[in-house]
């Protein structure tokens, strides 16, 4: 007999605690038949007949306030518990009791429920004794998750939902403008635990080629107005810039690219630095230009973040079977990561997922509505995209490892803070968490388990499409 399901929660102080619980109900609906439509919060009397999950975090859960003995040494950290049918999912912060109770299903639920036996493939956990468990985890990379262009993101719930599932806690949007519903999108990814980072561009706007490098000094005091007219009250977490660096040869118009752009680039900064010193500024800088130039970049200010793409190899190339190189890839990824010494401020961003289709692109002149299409669009969209995941995915099963390789070469050179973005635009993702990308998001959180081991788990997900 199936027993009946009731999560006792504390306080919905947060956002992100009133997801939490959200995420844990959607999650437990598939497995109970007692109550088909919900299930019971914070139920009062006797609970004999119940299987009890508690969740939360000390400060705002008194059962765990006065029975929990867990000690958590960081950020986003869970624990996890079941001990005679009784379920604790503990946070050291809100973001980690969401992490949690998505864990609680990737982690427990989804292993309870494939017996391993001759006789049955599937069989309801919550129907029999729950076996004892204790489990605890925290993220390989601190700030993780997706790059996308604005415009591609067709519904950011259903957007940031996906993201909130797969533990991703970072995402930066580029626009040509910003989103009328810009802060919107803001608030409902901070109630998901998902930081806003902007993006628009320095120095150059439709063509890194086409730039004066002699006169883009120039510029810094309109950047620093746009931002605060377009972005400082939107609530967002920070800004990404790129910077005339996105060509093939290391000169534009016989002006070395480097040393322009870091000169120009640490001028701007500091016209911000000065009234918004805490500001998170991300440098979005392509290594195609600069790769025999790291000296110069070494001198990028401190307090900026360099964001790192196209260093070589995939998981930095578009296609995820092009591995030629890619011992190169590593050592390179090694030199830049400690460029400015050991608290260098280091991020990159992967690709081989999806990505805008150039030929047909067209830049937004005007501002637009972020996220905001028909179901019609959207599922005739994730249907055109099935051909596109389905190439992507074959490789990406070929060759998982090497992105788990490189994402533990970023992890053992940067033991604390450490950003890494995937390129995932104009792939459904809103509609569809596609397998790549759900495996890329369980590699940036789980640097150390086997690749293989992570593969069949990511695989068993209910939510997770194959193409």
């Amino acid at each position: 007999m199936i027993k009946k399901i009731a999560i006792l929660h504390g306080e919905l102080r947060t956002g992100l605690q009133k997801k939490a619980v959200a995420v844990l109900s959607e999650i437990l609906l598939d497995y109970t038949m007692e109550y088909p439509y919900c299930i019971p919060c914070n139920a009062a009397g006797d609970l004999s007949d119940y299987t009890v999950i508690c969740i939360g975090t000390k400060e705002n859960n008194a059962y765990l306030c006065a029975h929990s003995s867990t000690v958590f040494t960081h950020a986003e950290e869970y624990a996890i518990c079941v001990k005679d049918g009784r379920v604790t999912i503990e946070g050291s912060d809100d973001a980690g009791v969401l992490y949690g109770c998505m864990d609680f299903y990737h982690k427990y639920v989804t292993v309870c429920e494939h017996p391993d036996n001759d006789i049955d493939y599937w069989r309801n956990c919550f129907a029999r004794d729950l076996p004892d468990f204790e489990y605890s985890s925290y993220p390989a990379v601190k700030d993780r998750g997706i790059w996308t262009w604005g415009h591609v993101i067709y519904d950011y719930r259903g957007f940031i939902d996906h993201m909130a599932k797969l533990k991703m806690n970072t995402l930066i949007i580029w626009n040509d403008r910003v989103p009328v519903n810009a802060a919107d999108l803001v608030a409902y990814a901070h109630d998901a635990g998902v930081k806003v980072i902007w993006g628009y561009a320095w120095g150059w706007e439709n063509g890194c080629h086409k730039v004066d490098l002699s006169r883009i000094s120039e510029q810094s005091e309109s950047i620093l107005a746009r931002y605060e007219r377009e972005y400082a009250h939107l609530g967002g977490d920070g800004i990404y810039f790129q910077s005339a660096t996105e060509v093939n040869q290391e000169t534009i118009g016989g002006v070395l690219v480097a040393k322009a752009v870091t000169d120009f680039v640490n001028q701007t900064a500091a016209l911000f630095y000065e009234k918004y010193p805490d500001l998170e500024i991300q440098f979005g800088l392509h290594a195609t230009s600069v790769k025999d130039r790291l000296d110069v970049i070494s001198e990028v200010d401190p307090r900026i973040r360099i964001v790192w793409e196209n260093c070589g190899a995939f998981p930095f190339a578009y296609i995820p079977k092009k591995l030629s190189n890619f011992d190169e890839t590593v050592d390179f990824v090694n030199r830049i990561a400690v460029l400015r010494g050991a608290d260098d401020r280091f991020g990159a961003v992967t690709k081989g997922l999806t990505k805008l289709y150039w030929p047909d692109f067209e830049h937004m002149p005007e501002s637009l509505n972020i996220g905001v299409s028909s179901d019609f669009m959207k599922e005739n969209r994730v249907i055109r995209k099935r051909r596109v995941w389905r190439y992507l995915q074959a490789y990406w099963i070929t060759n998982a490892d090497k992105a788990a390789e490189m994402l533990r070469v970023m992890t053992e050179a940067k033991k604390g803070d450490l950003t890494v973005t995937a390129l995932v635009e104009d792939g459904m993702f809103e509609a569809n968490v596609m397998y790549p990308v759900a495996l890329f998001a369980e590699l940036l959180w789980d640097a150390e388990t086997d690749v293989k081991e992570l593969m069949s788990s990511v695989a068993l997900r209910s939510y997770v499409t194959f193409a």
